[in-house]
């Protein structure tokens, strides 16, 4: 195999190792949606109480959000990854053979702490190996994971409530995870850490070397341009995100996974068995048509990881937008007239697609590109941390809103897909084609 080959292969490897972290995320994320009914006759839980067994992993993720980017910056995302890969086996043992529901909720959080930790650490390890123009596609491939792994969650479901009846049904359902954690683990043990976290370290050395690997014409001066990056923005130790002149960047991070959860993408996926069972299916249709959300969610992230590069972060995001706005606005007309509930799949596989090639693809890809070096763990750790604050509030209130009135929550996600347009229509600026050190000049930053 020649070295131009043998480059490529591990860089596709190592993209594709903090990728799988989006698989667990993607998995835990969905697998849920399965067994909230059996969770609710097993351990006779309210609604009230439904919706939190749902949210704690989410009040989970809030926490691993927030303090992962410190701990990446501090021990390399990759050294970081592997502790959230041992999160993420713990708790699919735990939640399998919980004996009760607040052990259940114990593994669950932990889960949650995987989760978060992994949608900061993921991209940012990705983003800091690709070269400028794979960088979209490279962390699109943590995007495309997630998506992957909701459609395993979906299928593996599916064919469990097929083949399995009875009161293990839901622990083997949640206990599969155990599987693609593991090969997350084993994966991390053969891949390097970033170049630009051991320049950050003074580790130039190691930073030489795994440049030259990953196939760099002068690693040399990569690394110079990574250190002078450092210098001038005054060091990464001491280097703090709340500051007036990344305040632009800091009401992109917070904004965009807000508007990512307001757009009641994952309080779909967590009750999307119990939206069709309200709309009068059956659980075999329910866990069917759930599997068809997932495809259509993995082809449609497929396609908007193809374009990024090409077609732009913020053109994407304006398209879904209005996709998404008028997909939902159907959903709430259908529980609001309680006609026409045939199409109640088509508007949510419609819902899906656009979400997926907009918001989908281009979330963590932003947020991996548009902070500078030394505060880029932090402002990922900020941006998903308002992604997962959103989404346990939501996953919370979604059952008891819908309660009360089925068509009012979709209603409130149309709205809000209004508002994202007009917000990046006005505020957001492009990113693609820029290095991740030039990425500075062209948001004002020097």
């Amino acid at each position: 195999m020649d070295a131009h080959k043998r480059t490529v292969l591990l860089l596709i490897k190592s993209a594709l190792t903090g990728a799988l972290g989006g698989l667990l995320f993607g998995f835990d994320t969905a697998v849920i949606a399965g067994v909230t009914h059996s969770l609710q006759l097993h351990y006779a839980l309210t609604e009230g109480q439904k919706g939190f067994t749902v949210a704690i992993a989410l009040y989970g993720t809030v926490i691993g959000a927030i303090f992962s980017g410190p701990l990446g910056q501090r021990i390399g995302s990759r050294t970081a990854l592997r502790i959230m890969g041992v999160l993420y086996v713990i708790s699919a043992l735990g939640c399998a053979l919980a004996l009760n529901w607040p052990m259940f909720l114990v593994f669950r959080f932990l889960g949650g702490l995987g989760i978060g930790g992994s949608s900061v650490l993921g991209p940012v390890y990705i983003a800091e190996l690709a070269p400028a123009k794979w960088r979209g596609r490279l962390v699109g491939l943590f995007q495309i994971n997630i998506v992957v792994g909701i459609l395993l969650a979906y299928l593996s479901n599916a064919i469990v409530a097929h083949l399995v009846q009875g009161s293990s049904q839901w622990r083997i359902e949640l206990g599969v995870g155990v599987f693609p954690a593991v090969l997350f683990l084993i994966m991390l043990l053969t891949v390097p850490q970033s170049s630009r976290w051991l320049v950050s370290q003074n580790r130039l050395d190691e930073a030489y070397r795994i440049l030259a690997e990953f196939g760099s014409p002068d690693s040399k001066a990569e690394v110079d341009a990574m250190a002078e990056s450092l210098r001038a923005e005054g060091g990464l130790a001491q280097h703090t995100l709340f500051q007036r002149r990344y305040g632009k960047l800091i009401f992109l991070a917070i904004s965009i996974g807000l508007f990512n959860q307001l757009s009641g993408i994952n309080a779909i996926l967590y009750y999307l068995n119990d939206i069709y069972a309200s709309a009068g299916f059956s659980s075999v249709s329910s866990a069917v048509q759930a599997v068809i959300i997932g495809l259509a969610n993995l082809i449609a992230t497929l396609i908007g990881i193809s374009i990024i590069d090409r077609v732009g972060r913020k053109a994407l995001l304006l398209t879904g937008a209005i996709g998404c706005c008028i997909a939902l606005a159907g959903v709430a007309w259908v529980f609001h007239t309680g006609e026409h509930l045939a199409l109640l799949l088509p508007l949510l596989v419609g819902f899906i697609f656009f979400f997926a090639v907009s918001q989908g693809a281009v979330i963590w890809v932003y947020l991996s590109e548009v902070f500078p070096t030394n505060v880029r763990a932090k402002g990922q750790s900020l941006g998903s941390s308002s992604h997962w604050i959103a989404n346990a509030i939501i996953a919370n209130t979604f059952p008891l809103v819908a309660v009360y009135s089925r068509s009012l929550p979709f209603a409130f996600f149309a709205l809000m897909m209004i508002v994202q347009f007009f917000t990046v229509l006005f505020i957001y600026p492009e990113t693609k084609g820029q290095t991740l050190e030039g990425m500075q000049a062209h948001l004002g930053l020097h």
